[in-house]
């Protein structure tokens, strides 16, 4: 799937409702993280995968700030 045309698809309402959901699970995936790292028993594999989810909602949360705020060259 596109992310580009899956983006274009919905209104703005939905785009602010999706951004809201994905950074509170961003937090949340930040959180586990620093929890995971502080008991030092953490498995690797876990973390690793932890940190790819929190990456991608990174770069989504990237993705609908530029739909809802293009850049304006003046």
């Amino acid at each position: 799937m596109n992310d580009q045309s899956d983006l274009s698809m919905k209104t703005d309402d939905v785009l602010r409702y999706e951004l809201e959901v994905f950074r509170h699970e961003h937090r949340d995936l930040d959180e586990a993280i620093r929890a995971l790292q502080l008991t030092g028993r953490a498995d690797p594999l876990t973390l690793q995968r932890l940190k790819k989810k929190k990456l991608q909602l990174k770069d989504r949360i990237a993705q609908i700030e530029d739909r809802l705020l293009p850049d304006i060259i003046a």
